[in-house]
């Protein structure tokens, strides 16, 4: 016999209905179909489920696929490990298919696609390095990113600009077509950086000039306001690893064009990321179409899978459609 003073609920007069009356939110239409070999991408990215995360990644393909086929801009935001993960190349081949307009990025991101055009690896062991102080003190790493900064003051151009125009007249031949900047400055697609002082190795190097850093980056801020601006009716714009800088970038962006009487309504936001963090997913998913149409979507995996997949599917997309979207002959 229990000790207890409590005793458990009787549910005996507990009243139940019909399952058949009942319904439910998943029926067996929406179920995946099995893989069969040979299929191609567009008919698996069908047999999957039509539910969440599934139906998320072909709203998202449908919505970068109109954005071309429309001509309206594809934007892409980029955190450091984006480039790390080895992912330039595939975003370069998406840009000459036309599935990217721009790309902007965290300072992570442009210093290590500076040391891949250079040298042709980066991300140094921090572990290894940090007691001994040594962590973020390449020399070349520093002094051509901070040089590259006070061109673009000098000059009047963004951060993104010059740093990808220095990236180009440094860059090893052997790894050139493996950098990001390289890639858009050969196409003059505009790139912009997004600077948070003291969050990157080049704000410790004795080349630094804080002053040419806070114009360059100004410059790329405003310059992301007017790539911005064109969502509008149809445009997209994807978040790929950046957990802080670049959602909050987006949304000072936004709110920025929008004060200034621009109309930015009706477009597609995406959060790629293997964590889903706070800020994407408020700043990037859901406050952009508060009032103003459109929708955001939220896709986790990791950086190294979800994009070439995400980029195949776009790519046989084309192959069927046509360069226009339209059924190819």
């Amino acid at each position: 016999m229990s000790r207890y003073g409590v005793k458990p609920a009787d549910l005996s007069g507990l009243k139940t209905v019909s399952l058949f009356g009942r319904g439910g939110k998943v029926h067996t239409g929406l179920f995946a179909a099995p893989p069969r070999a040979g299929m191609g991408l567009g008919e698996w990215l069908d047999s999957l489920p039509r539910l969440l995360a599934a139906d998320s990644l072909r709203a998202v393909v449908d919505a970068i696929h109109g954005a071309r086929a429309a001509g309206k801009p594809v934007l892409w935001g980029l955190g450091g490990h984006v480039i790390k993960c080895g992912l330039a190349p595939v975003l370069l081949d998406l840009a000459r298919a036309g599935y990217a307009t721009s790309f902007s990025m965290n300072g992570a991101a442009a210093i290590h696609d500076i040391e891949i055009a250079m040298a042709g690896y980066t991300s140094e062991d921090v572990e290894a390095v940090l007691p001994d102080g040594s962590f973020g003190s390449a020399e070349e790493t520093g002094h051509e990113f901070n040089e590259a900064l006070r061109e673009a003051a000098r000059e009047g151009i963004g951060a993104g600009e010059a740093l990808a125009r220095r990236a180009s007249r440094l860059a090893n031949g052997e790894f050139a077509a493996s950098s990001l900047l390289c890639g858009a400055h050969e196409a003059a697609l505009p790139v912009t950086v997004h600077i948070a002082v003291g969050t990157d190795t080049p704000h410790t190097h004795p080349h630094v000039d804080a002053a040419a850093m806070g114009a360059a980056t100004h410059h790329d801020f405003r310059l992301f306001c007017t790539l911005v601006r064109g969502l509008d009716g149809g445009g997209v714009y994807v978040n790929l690893g950046s957990a802080v800088v670049m959602p909050e970038t987006f949304l000072k962006a936004l709110s920025t064009v929008r004060n200034l009487g621009h109309t930015v309504r009706n477009f597609t936001t995406a959060n790629f990321d293997f964590l889903q963090h706070y800020r994407p997913k408020v700043n990037v998913v859901d406050r952009p179409h508060a009032q103003a149409g459109g929708k955001g979507y939220s896709i986790t995996g990791h950086h190294e899978i979800m994009l070439p997949l995400l980029a195949a599917l776009l790519m046989e997309r084309a192959s069927l459609r046509g360069p226009v979207g339209e059924a190819a002959p």
